[in-house]
């Protein structure tokens, strides 16, 4: 596993949570869990699943990219007037980056430079690269045996469109009414609001690329 620092993720969400003006019992309502496990998750006792880490950003507007970089750092970053006007989304990365490089991860990012959330049940996401101005989730995802999306095991909706690649192991998509065992080499793609879940039911780590492209969030 990468040696770089895991983001204090439950920091950043309350963060945000408190720049929103939610309260933590408002943000359990929505997200429908108990307020002590948000309490848990913001003050780093507990590990959000993945179906538990999107259902927060959403609430909140804000996205999971902005909880690697820190939801602080985003708030002071500098204004991109050209960024704001560009008609095309590389004008816009392009115009992001050069107003403040420091946010770009990349272009090549070493396994050893790679932020690393751990989430609960079993999964693991390595940011593998990062332009300023995208809205996408670029990442190396790992499910350990017996890992899944969902502790509960429900199925999790978000916004955005996504697209994966397993490269070893095993792992197990349920897809609306469909069910799909994904072997390496095998690629997915599919809308994001459709409920779905992943599950490793093998003996071996299941591991692949991910893209997760969603709508900026305002």
């Amino acid at each position: 596993m990468s040696p770089a620092a895991v983001p204090p993720v439950g920091a950043r969400i309350r963060q945000a949570r408190l720049a929103k003006g939610v309260s933590l019992r408002a943000l359990a309502r929505e997200i429908g869990v108990s307020a002590s496990l948000v309490s848990q998750i913001e003050t780093g006792k507990s590990q959000p699943s993945v179906s538990t880490l999107y259902a927060i950003t959403t609430a909140l507007s804000i996205s999971v990219e902005s909880l690697f970089d820190g939801y602080e750092d985003e708030a002071a970053a500098p204004p991109v007037a050209a960024a704001s006007a560009a008609p095309a989304t590389v004008l816009h990365a392009l115009a992001a980056f050069a107003a403040d490089p420091a946010r770009r991860i990349g272009p090549l990012v070493t396994p050893d430079e790679r932020d690393v959330l751990e989430l609960d049940s079993g999964v693991v996401w390595e940011r593998l690269g990062h332009v300023p101005g995208t809205d996408v989730d670029f990442l190396q995802v790992t499910y350990r045996p017996g890992g899944s999306s969902s502790s509960s095991g429900g199925l999790m909706r978000h916004a955005g469109t996504e697209y994966g690649c397993l490269t070893s192991g095993e792992l197990v998509l349920t897809l609306g009414f469909d069910e799909h065992t994904l072997r390496p080499g095998d690629a997915v793609c599919f809308e994001s609001t459709t409920p779905h879940r992943y599950r490793n039911d093998g003996a071996e780590p299941a591991v692949g690329v991910w893209f997760v492209f969603s709508q900026s969030v305002q």
